[in-house]
């Protein structure tokens, strides 16, 4: 683990996504930016579970830092349809807090968890979810400032 001891607490923010490609089965079901199956609303539940990530991102990553996270917010934006039929999400992951280490595990476990719980749903209807690129599009805080992705 990495000694943060002597590192000045900051305002730490971090926003990462998750992209995800809908078969076209899934992506028809898409109406008023939620998809309503029978376990439930999907990306709903996907925005819980990927919060409830965020908040236990310590408990998942080896050696990772336990921060007590003071926002975390989870958007889900559902692009165009493609000529086949299938569309892609993307899950976008913001957190803050003031803290002496980044947050950006946070963010980007938020983004993926809810991505799983995106798949985990999504998959009675059709496995040809494809969970894509997670990554980390933004950081400030810190040592280093501000940085983007």
């Amino acid at each position: 683990m990495v000694g943060v001891g002597d590192k000045p607490v900051t305002r730490r923010t971090a926003h990462a996504v998750a992209v995800v490609r809908l078969p076209a089965a899934l992506a028809a079901l898409l109406a008023g930016g939620e998809i309503a199956t029978k376990k439930g609303p999907i990306f709903q539940t996907a925005i819980l579970a990927g919060t409830m990530g965020a908040k236990r991102t310590a408990e998942l990553i080896p050696l990772c830092h336990t921060l007590q996270l003071e926002d975390c917010r989870i958007e889900i934006e559902a692009g165009e349809r493609a000529a086949d039929g299938s569309a892609e999400v993307s899950i976008h992951c913001r957190v803050q807090a003031e803290a002496k280490t980044g947050v950006e595990m946070e963010a980007l476990t938020g983004a993926t968890v809810a991505a799983l719980t995106l798949y985990d749903m999504g998959k009675a209807v059709d496995r040809g979810i494809v969970i894509g690129e997670v990554r980390l599009l933004e950081k400030t805080g810190g040592r280093d400032g501000r940085a983007s992705g």
